[in-house]
């Protein structure tokens, strides 16, 4: 159990009291809580987007989801916890995780369907584009044709509202001019993407960001182009090409490293050395989906469990402690907080407060990248 999800504040004679007890216990739906961040992996059949949902995955692809997609878990990477798990030797282990959607594959040679295809990803956080890079593709094509789906399938969605809201104003509604300032809100929007604009670069007013909400634009969604290369050498101009559009690239021999990565692990070293295959992919992806959606990682660690939590970088205390559960964002009091840095250097938490590193902060407190964090909370 956490430690923020395993400190409970009562309330004893006017004054707090804090209990250590299994909150799982106290609160069985704990169980079901959802800190996993939703990437969708997208491209054209062919690119090799099932490649990466295994690279990433380990979960074979399943071709009767070849039309709904598939959905698989990363686990991200991480040097602390690892050493927070030889530190507690805890009960259970729960390291941060990505969710992987495999979405179905886009149509080169008719893309009329390829917005409702991608309209399966839109409560994805972010994209991971595959492209294939071989076989005499054309890479900085195919990035140009998809982004001109993902406009395209926002161009869809904003112009139906619009059309709604228009329709919606020729009745006698008690909302009128809510419905005209939606409308105004709206018209600049697909304006842009009729131009074949995404929407990732806009500044979106108050009321654009209410008025789509709901829409979960795709052009707006943090975007990785994954070029899936036939060996190891990758082409600079492409990748500088793609870079000048404002997209991160990230280029490796996917095939190839998967063939590694099923093979016996005493031969995998030998076999990439032998193919000149670098760092493995699963890790530098996952760094770079960190580095395009701006996460950053907390822990909460003893002896019960160790666990690595995502958050959005910027986000304050209560959010950290909502990310854990609703409960404690609700109930929240103070955090007691220390680097994780501190803690694996000085070997308890003991000697992280002796070295006066260890503090209370409120519900405004910017959790930092690193951060060990207790809850105490009162619900």
């Amino acid at each position: 159990m956490p430690r923020s999800a395993g400190l409970v504040t009562a309330r004893c004679n006017h004054h707090y009291l804090s209990l250590r007890i299994d909150v799982r216990r106290l609160f069985p739906f704990l169980s079901g809580l959802t800190d996993v961040m939703r990437i969708g992996i997208v491209g054209y059949q062919g690119s090799g987007k099932s490649t990466v949902f295994e690279l990433l995955t380990g979960v074979k692809p399943d071709i009767a989801k070849a039309h709904t997609g598939q959905v698989g878990v990363a686990i991200v990477p991480d040097e602390r916890f690892d050493r927070l798990v030889a530190m507690f030797h805890p009960k259970k282990e729960t390291p941060a995780r990505i969710e992987l959607f495999d979405t179905p594959g886009l149509s080169r040679s008719d893309q009329t369907g390829n917005a409702q295809r991608l309209g399966v990803i839109r409560e994805a956080e972010a994209l991971v584009h595959v492209v294939g890079a071989f076989s005499g593709g054309d890479p900085i094509a195919e990035v140009d044709a998809f982004v001109t789906d993902l406009v395209l399938a926002d161009l869809q969605v904003v112009t139906n509202r619009i059309e709604r809201v228009e329709k919606d104003l020729t009745k006698p509604l008690p909302n009128r001019e809510q419905l005209r300032a939606e409308l105004e809100a709206l018209k600049p929007l697909e304006a842009r993407l009729s131009e074949g604009e995404t929407l990732h670069e806009v500044e979106f007013s108050d009321l654009q960001r209410q008025a789509t909400k709901s829409f979960s634009l795709l052009s707006r969604k943090p975007h990785l182009v994954l070029l899936n290369t036939a060996d190891a050498a990758v082409d600079a101009p492409v990748v500088q090409t793609i870079e000048a559009k404002g997209l991160p690239v990230l280029s490796a021999p996917l095939g190839l490293e998967l063939e590694v990565q099923q093979l016996p692990a005493e031969d995998r070293e030998l076999f990439a050395s032998e193919m000149g295959l670098g760092e493995p992919s699963q890790q530098r992806v996952i760094r770079a989906i960190f580095a395009m959606t701006d996460l950053i990682t907390f822990f909460t660690s003893d002896e019960k469990e160790v666990h690595a939590w995502l958050l959005e970088r910027g986000s304050n205390a209560v959010e950290a402690a909502g990310t854990i559960h609703s409960d404690l964002a609700r109930g929240f009091i103070r955090a007691e907080v220390m680097s994780v840095d501190d803690l694996l250097r000085l070997g308890s938490e003991r000697e992280v407060k002796a070295a006066g590193l260890h503090r209370t902060e409120g519900k405004d407190y910017i959790v930092k990248d690193g951060d060990e964090i207790v809850v105490r909370f009162n619900v």
